[in-house]
């Protein structure tokens, strides 16, 4: 605690007990907060804390940082946060009516139940999938709006970036039960990466993409609030934790989905938000951005257990993802790390390439790029000249270059009708020296001419093929040659 008075854990346990009784309130303690739930508002108190990660000692920091807490949460989830409270009277008596001085603030928010944070929705069936392409369309106009940092701040540069890593990486060390055979292999990884993406993090500052973003996108902040996943509990008493890469945001979110063994729902996530974004340049500092979070996760975790065990005093507790390991995966300290993989599709609109890219990226966490996002993101709508699309598959080689090049495998979702245009991809897998497949796509007639109309009607997905255009594809479309079926997958439907 924050006093040399041998009396003030009393005094605090006094005041929130008569607190919760003043609102009717149960009260969850957190390592830093007190929140109180009366059923339909909670009450966030900040404990009165010297650590070393942050001094809430003076009561004016309390309130700046219940004000910033409001004012910052706001941008993603302005209808959760209600504004801030004072609470009057002295700690043995509080009251809100405002008699007496100020003894302290708390943040009111709207209460919502358990089961709304993603961290108790993890099983099948308790989340449409679909919420999470919306979810990351709203994360990645949030990046987009956020304020971004200037070259000249200390923000995302390779020394913070450096310094953010090791600082966790000492952390761990600290702990019991870490190997230090896995702290070994982290360390050389990372120091490694330093010097690897030394160049590419004053680029990412260059380009606006070190921005005022949440910075705590872990499942526990991110929740189903009124039809929509938003998130909530951002940081706001530290900066440096706050302005971050956009990606690195992205990297938390998707990481945890990971470690809670949801791998599909993580890059369906991570492959909406970069086609929302366009943000495909920052794939050289994903991987860097995944194993830190994980790290980050896998400290606080050893952190709760030993607070835990010392609260418990030896009693059994439960066990939470295990991060260290996913970290390591990631590293490749336990296994190596798979090659990278290039695969395409093949088929006319309406088969089923994008359901079948995305349940291979899933697989194997690889980056998907979609012609008609590209095409959208180049042109706008419309846009299916011969020209157009030649210049879509430019920007598709392109991307799946600079994927491959830092370490990620690719699935490309386009029509690849044109045998020129396989062959190109096939000699830009084999320039990487990676595996090359074609994932062929069909389905009857029918049901082509049933999906596209619905998807058409329906006006949500970026394909923007009408019958016509389908017409042409299968009237020019080259098949494929048998030395192409040798690496062919075969993906068939007959259900719309």
């Amino acid at each position: 605690m924050a006093s040399d008075r041998p009396d003030q854990a009393d005094e605090l346990a006094a005041f929130m007990a008569a607190l919760s009784q003043a609102l009717h309130a149960t009260v969850v303690e957190t390592h830093i907060s007190w929140v109180l739930l009366d059923g339909t508002s909670a009450w966030k108190i900040k404990k009165p804390l010297k650590l070393a990660f942050l001094d809430a000692t003076r009561l004016e920091t309390r309130r700046q940082w219940c004000e910033d807490e409001v004012r910052l949460n706001r941008r993603l989830a302005p209808d959760l946060y209600l504004g801030v409270v004072p609470i009057h009277g002295a700690r043995a008596h509080p009251n809100l009516t405002g008699q007496g001085p100020v003894v302290d603030y708390m943040v009111h928010m709207r209460q919502f139940p358990d089961d709304a944070l993603l961290s108790h929705r993890m099983g099948p069936g308790q989340l449409d999938p679909a919420l999470l392409d919306d979810w990351a369309r709203d994360l990645a106009r949030f990046h987009a709006d956020a304020p971004a940092a200037t070259v000249a701040a200390r923000w995302g540069n390779p020394q913070s970036i450096e310094a953010g890593m090791q600082g966790v990486l000492d952390g761990l060390a600290a702990q019991e039960g870490v190997p230090q055979t896995a702290l070994s292999g982290l360390r050389a990884w990372a120091s490694e990466q330093a010097r690897l993406l030394a160049p590419v993090w004053p680029v990412r500052q260059q380009l606006g993409r070190v921005v005022e973003a949440h910075g705590d996108l872990h499942l526990d902040n991110v929740l189903l609030w009124q039809g929509r996943i938003t998130a909530f509990d951002c940081i706001e008493f530290d900066p440096a934790l706050r302005w971050i890469d956009a990606l690195s945001d992205v990297a938390f979110f998707a990481m945890d989905l990971v470690a809670h063994d949801r791998e599909d729902l993580a890059w369906r996530f991570l492959n909406a938000y970069l086609d929302a974004s366009g943000d495909h340049a920052g794939l050289p500092v994903l991987r860097h951005q995944l194993v830190y979070r994980a790290l980050v996760r896998a400290l606080v975790a050893k952190l709760r257990e030993r607070q835990r065990r010392d609260q418990m005093a030896g009693g059994s507790m439960p066990r939470g993802p295990d991060y260290l390991a996913l970290a390591l995966r990631w590293v490749g300290v336990a296994a190596p790390v798979a090659t990278p993989q290039l695969v395409i599709t093949h088929g006319v609109s309406g088969s089923g390439k994008t359901v079948a890219a995305g349940l291979w990226s899933a697989r194997h966490e690889a980056i998907r790029l979609r012609s008609d996002v590209e095409r959208q993101r180049l042109f706008g709508a419309g846009a299916y000249t011969p020209e157009q699309t030649q210049r879509v598959y430019e920007r598709l080689f392109y991307l799946a270059d600079q994927a491959l090049a830092a370490g990620w495998s690719v699935v490309v979702d386009a029509t690849f009708l044109a045998r020129a245009q396989r062959q190109r991809f096939q000699a830009l897998a084999q320039a990487h020296r990676a595996p090359f497949q074609i994932l062929h796509c069909e389905a009857p007639d029918a049901v082509l001419r049933q999906r596209i109309q619905h998807r058409l009607a329906q006006g949500r997905d970026a394909s923007e093929a009408d019958l016509a255009v389908l017409a042409h594809q299968q009237d020019t479309a080259e098949p494929l040659s048998q030395q192409e079926l040798r690496h062919t997958l075969w993906s068939q439907t007959h259900q719309t």
